[in-house]
């Protein structure tokens, strides 16, 4: 068996001594060309494939971004102006409550007086009532006195 090892060491010594350590034969120039044939193919069926995915896919993230962008102006444009609307929106309400509590207030005040009027009408006729009462009960109390007294000047007179 190491006669076998031995004879294999020597083949190679002497295969080594041909061709040195770079033997130009065919075999360099057909690597070459089988090296780009294999290149090509694979940028045929592999590479081209998936760089137009690739392209694709890049052309509609592009798109879309530029789409989500515009979308993204015109929403911010819409919350301006609605913004805007609901300021002007909130100005009219408060200039309408402010004239309703005007009114109000007039009317308030108009109820007010004219419940002030009646009332003193009110006082006036009651005690317009009450002086003609009393003017009533004054004549007939001084009535009854000049009765009484005629009837204590009799008494006493006869007497």
């Amino acid at each position: 068996m190491t006669f076998f090892t031995f004879l294999l060491a020597v083949e190679s010594v002497e295969e080594a001594k041909k061709g040195g350590l770079f033997d130009f034969n065919a075999t360099l120039p057909l690597m070459v060309i089988q090296f780009l044939v294999l290149m090509v193919v694979l940028n045929i069926i592999f590479y081209k494939p998936i760089s137009k995915v690739l392209d694709e896919r890049e052309e509609y993230i592009r798109t879309s971004l530029t789409d989500a962008s515009q979308k993204l102006l015109k929403a911010d444009e819409l919350a301006s102006r609605y913004e805007q609307d609901l300021a002007i929106a909130r100005k009219e309400a408060q200039s309408i409550i402010s004239e309703s509590k005007k009114e109000a207030q007039q009317i308030v005040t108009t109820k007010l007086q004219e419940a002030q009027k009646e009332a003193e009408n009110l006082v006036v006729s009651a005690s317009a009532q009450l002086n003609t009462q009393k003017e009533n009960a004054l004549k007939t109390l001084e009535n009854q006195v000049d009765i009484l007294s005629d009837q204590i000047k009799s008494k006493l007179l006869i007497t």
